[in-house]
């Protein structure tokens, strides 16, 4: 006679699953299924405007929730150089700055460029954030670690500085009418206005889950497992053959093209850009929300982006103290939870391990501690 039986460290693995295995381990009709409500709750945001999170009297709570989308976008941009790829980018502020300064040039009446339309500028805007992506990446790449992360602070600060001083892009007095996409009201009025947040929350969530899911398609593929090989051990993944610098190019252009559309879509929304809003302040608040979500996590950085954009935005008491309250709670993460609040999932080791027993024909699998198991644990009575 044989009794099976799950052995104690195996039972109390399975119970310390994480809810990111049991949600990959579900079926996608079942994962669709959770998700379209979800993303329907999401849109229904700022025509619901719950009372539990509706913003202080003063601030229209539309604005604020496209502030907070504008964040997300951010930092899944930055979550593909810092958390995907490895690669400490203090400056990111920068391409949000290059991507701002192209709407403004190609659709504000104070350019003498000629006018385009906003849905044309905006992919515009991605190419050119992408060459200078490639510029910059192309010298700097070759860093590592801290002396990366002074190369870019330096960028940013450097694209910030030529507003100031280059004339075309006319300093503190900015451009004013910046473009906005086609369509009005029923009374005529433009549908996207600077005091209705509604169709710019809605445009800028549609571009969040387009580039969710190309993001997502990236992490599954071939570049995906470089960034992440690069990431857990750049020399051991030039070893195995992974060609880091082309992936790490790769990433950097994808982080740039993302930073620069976002930026453009807070320029059509604020009609106004000058040089006051690119500072090494604010590209410290984008990284912030990357490491305070988790590095390397799509859904973690949605989260991290949530809290460092809605907060402020909810409890203006507190606006001013932002940067300090923001500062301690990343000390503070460091010391309990440096993964941040979700963090990336380690799974490159684990499936090398499970195909290699596998191939062994031993009939072994990882349980969710890394550690190996029998398929069929049992005890002989």
């Amino acid at each position: 006679m044989t009794v099976t039986s799950t052995p104690p460290a195996r039972a109390a693995a399975q119970r310390r699953r994480p809810v990111s295995e049991w949600w990959n381990n579900l079926p996608r009709v079942q994962q669709w299924a959770v998700l379209i409500p979800l993303v329907v709750l999401v849109y229904l945001l700022p025509v619901l405007n719950p009372p539990l999170l509706t913003t202080q009297p003063g601030y229209d709570f539309p604005t604020a929730m496209f502030e907070v989308a504008r964040y997300a976008l951010v930092a899944i941009g930055l979550n593909v150089v810092v958390g995907q790829a490895g690669l400490l980018d203090l400056g990111y502020v920068g391409f949000f700055a290059i991507g701002a300064y192209v709407m403004a040039l190609f659709t504000s009446p104070d350019s003498s460029l000629s006018k385009l339309p906003f849905l044309v500028v905006l992919p515009i805007a991605m190419v050119v954030t992408m060459i200078f992506g490639v510029i910059l990446g192309t010298p700097t790449l070759r860093l590592r670690g801290d002396y990366l992360a002074i190369v870019t602070l330096g960028f940013g600060e450097i694209v910030r500085l030529l507003a100031d001083n280059v004339a075309p892009l006319r300093g503190n007095r900015g451009f004013q009418s910046v473009g906005h996409p086609p369509g009005t009201n029923a009374d005529g009025s433009p549908l996207f206005s600077n005091t209705n947040g509604t169709p710019w929350y809605w445009l800028c969530v549609t571009l969040i889950i387009a580039v969710l899911l190309l993001v997502g398609n990236l992490e599954r593929s071939r570049v995906g497992r470089a960034w992440v090989a690069i990431r857990d051990d750049e020399d051991a993944a030039e070893i195995m053959g992974v060609p880091t610098f082309k992936f790490k190019i790769w990433a950097f252009v994808g982080g740039a093209a993302i930073g620069g559309l976002s930026g453009a879509l807070y320029a059509g929304q604020l009609g106004f850009v000058n040089n006051q809003k690119f500072d090494v302040v604010t590209s410290m608040l984008f990284l912030a929300a990357v490491i305070l979500g988790g590095a390397g996590n799509k859904v973690g950085v949605l989260l991290g982006a949530v809290v460092v954009a809605y907060i402020p935005l909810r409890f203006q008491a507190i606006a001013e103290y932002k940067y300090l309250i923001f500062g301690l709670a990343l000390i503070i993460l460091m010391i309990f939870r440096p993964q941040g609040l979700l963090g990336a999932r380690q799974r490159l080791l684990t499936y090398g391990r499970q195909a290699y027993r596998r191939l062994l024909g031993k009939g072994e699998q990882i349980s969710s501690d890394g550690s190996l198991a029998p398929e069929n644990p049992g005890e002989k009575a």
